[in-house]
């Protein structure tokens, strides 16, 4: 987690892509906004949002709850890995806790597979106001994560509250 919110602070130095208006979310109540580039095809949802980098080697998916759907959400997501046909290595688990764009976060990590090999997985839970947990499912392909550092650092630097 460390080295994801210090990235997100020199996102603002990186060349930019092509990005989409700051996308707000979930659509009846919005409590909170990214701003993801054009070509991650972002979708609003009726939860949040979900986007995939054009070579569909990472997976990206912002879902909003409150406190008690969290289990339910991270049950979807959880569902939604499998379907896809990855594997969860649990014994790789790891957590860490910090502040994403001054909002409380957790973020347990693990590695696994799917059928192009070996992946890397994310659930991080991000709370931009009170009683709000934004949970955000993370899914890329190893050796493929790196050539799209630069524009998961644009997305996660501009994640932020709704006002």
């Amino acid at each position: 987690m460390k080295k994801l919110i210090t990235a997100a602070l020199f996102a603002a130095f990186l060349p930019t892509a092509s990005y989409a208006a700051d996308l707000s979310f979930p659509n009846d109540e919005p409590v909170a906004s990214i701003s993801i580039p054009d070509s991650w095809s972002p979708t609003v949802t009726d939860d949040g949002i979900e986007a995939n980098a054009g070579d569909d080697a990472i997976y990206l998916a912002i879902d909003v709850t409150d406190e008690e759907g969290t289990q339910e959400v991270i049950d979807g997501c959880v569902e939604y890995l499998k379907t896809s046909g990855v594997t969860v290595d649990l014994a790789t688990q790891k957590e860490s806790s910090g502040e994403l764009n001054g909002m409380k976060a957790t973020s347990l990590d693990w590695d696994g597979k799917d059928n192009d090999g070996d992946v890397s997985i994310s659930l991080t839970f991000v709370s931009p106001k009170p009683g709000k947990i934004l949970v955000i499912t993370y899914w890329g392909t190893k050796g493929m994560q790196e050539q799209h550092g630069p524009e998961l650092q644009q997305m996660i630097a501009s994640l932020k509250p709704t006002a």
